[in-house]
C-alpha cells in the first residue's frame, strides 16, 4: 500500500509541476485588460460622510492612464509594493490625467479579518477620496486575470485600457524607477 501511495503521490507532484509551468496570465502587454465585473461589496464611495459600496468594472477604466494595485486582503500583500505605492504619491501626478485604483481580494485574507480590512480600505477611501478602492469579496479579479493569491500585483493601463506594464510581486528599485518614468511618459 505504501509503494502506490509514493507513486500517486509522484503522479500528482508531476501533475501539479506541468499545470503551474503551463499557467499563463491573462494579461498580456498591448492587450486590453479583460473585463471583470465586481458587484459584491464593489467600490467604495462616500456619500454623505458615510461609506458606500457600488458595483465596480474593468470597463470603467478607460480615459486616464490608471494604475492598477490587486493585493491579497492581508498586510502582507500589502507591504509587497508599498515602495512603489509611495513613490507613486510622491509623483504628484495630475489627476486628470492618472488614477489609482486599489483592489483587495477579500476573499484572500486571513480567516475572521474581513472586517479589519474593509475599516482599513475605507479610512485609506476618505484620506484619499479621489483614488479608486474596490473590495472584492469573491476574487473575481484574481479569477478573471489570471493572478496568484496571497500576493500583490501591479498593472499599469495606457488610456484606451490596454496593458503597459504588469509584473506580479515585489518591483524592483529599477522597476519602479522605469514604470514612474512611463506613468509621466505617458500622462505628459
Amino acid at each position: 500500500m505504501k509503494h502506490i501511495t509514493s507513486k500517486s503521490a509522484a503522479l500528482l507532484t508531476a501533475a501539479f509541476l506541468t499545470f503551474t509551468s503551463n499557467a499563463s496570465f491573462a494579461l498580456n502587454i498591448g492587450q486590453p485588460l479583460p473585463d471583470v465585473s465586481i458587484g459584491s461589496k464593489g467600490e467604495i464611495t462616500i456619500e454623505k460622510e458615510e461609506h458606500t459600496y457600488k458595483p465596480w468594472s474593468s470597463t470603467q477604466l478607460t480615459g486616464k492612464i490608471r494604475t492598477i494595485q490587486h493585493i491579497a486582503g492581508r498586510t502582507s500583500a500589502k507591504k509587497i509594493n508599498q515602495p512603489f505605492i509611495d513613490a507613486i504619491k510622491d509623483a504628484q501626478l495630475d489627476k486628470e490625467q492618472y488614477q489609482t485604483t486599489t483592489i483587495i481580494n477579500l476573499n484572500d485574507a486571513l480567516f475572521g479579518t474581513n472586517t479589519i480590512v474593509t475599516k482599513k480600505a475605507e479610512k485609506k477611501k476618505s484620506e484619499f477620496p479621489w483614488s479608486s478602492i474596490v473590495l472584492d469579496n469573491d476574487g473575481s479579479a484574481l479569477a478573471s486575470w489570471g493572478l496568484s493569491s496571497q500576493n500583490s500585483a501591479i498593472i499599469i493601463l495606457d488610456k484606451s485600457g490596454k496593458v503597459i506594464f504588469f509584473k506580479e510581486g515585489a518591483l524592483s528599485e529599477e522597476e519602479i524607477t522605469s514604470t514612474i518614468d512611463l506613468i509621466k511618459k505617458k500622462t505628459s
